[in-house]
């Protein structure tokens, strides 16, 4: 977890280890890591299976993985990117572009359009596969109390077994698999439309989240 301290990899990495899966927490630094992992592996004190979460430096973090997630800043996205070995991993982006002002959040315009964070990591590590997915997730709930999050978590991305296993993962935050929503180039939509959940919680006073309907009886 690339970004592991911050609210949505603390979030997601307290999820995928409640349900079994070993989580390194990465940050700029092992001793900003630790203590957070500390904290996460508290929460998970008499929870029958699961799983270990440590924290490590990025590098260590990316180095102990065979997924690695990105769940950092769009500030300065690009430059950590560029400097993590990610050659052979899959790696998931739930990096949202966004910007705030008088009116609200919006999505900033990547690439006149024609970009995404994930269209970018791919770029900035050819060698790795990237997905995109957990965009739209909230911080909130995934350190919640409920066992599972009611609804769907939208994966796109350009290589089909990359894509599946961001959907197992799905199955940890969700208790079912993610959606396999189209090609990586969709994340252009997917990274802003966070900012429309940002909209309505702000109207409405909750954690708004995305439930899919028409799949109940497609296997996925």
């Amino acid at each position: 977890m690339i970004g592991g301290t911050g609210p949505q990899g603390k979030g997601l990495g307290y999820r995928f280890a409640r349900h079994g899966h070993t989580v390194v927490l990465g940050s700029r630094s092992a001793e900003k890591a630790e203590p957070v992992a500390q904290e996460v592996t508290e929460r998970l004190a008499g929870l029958e299976g699961a799983g270990q979460v440590t924290g490590a430096s990025n590098a260590d973090a990316v180095a102990a993985a065979d997924v690695v997630l990105l769940a950092v800043p769009w500030d300065g996205h690009d430059e950590l990117v560029a400097t993590l070995d990610l050659a052979g991993k899959t790696v998931i982006s739930c990096v949202n572009p966004l910007a705030f002002d008088k009116r609200g959040a919006h999505g900033r315009v990547i690439d006149e359009g024609e970009g995404s964070a994930a269209e970018h990591a791919q770029s900035l590590a050819p060698e790795a596969t990237v997905v995109g997915a957990f965009h739209n997730v909230s911080a909130v709930h995934l350190w919640g109390e409920h066992d599972y999050l009611d609804e769907d978590v939208l994966v796109v991305g350009d290589v089909v077994e990359a894509k599946q296993v961001a959907q197992d993962l799905a199955v940890a935050v969700t208790s079912r698999r993610g959606v396999d929503a189209g090609k990586l180039r969709l994340a252009r939509v997917l990274e802003p439309l966070t900012a429309v959940l940002i909209s309505v919680n702000r109207k409405y006073k909750v954690n708004s989240g995305i439930r899919l309907s028409g799949l109940e009886d497609v296997e996925r």
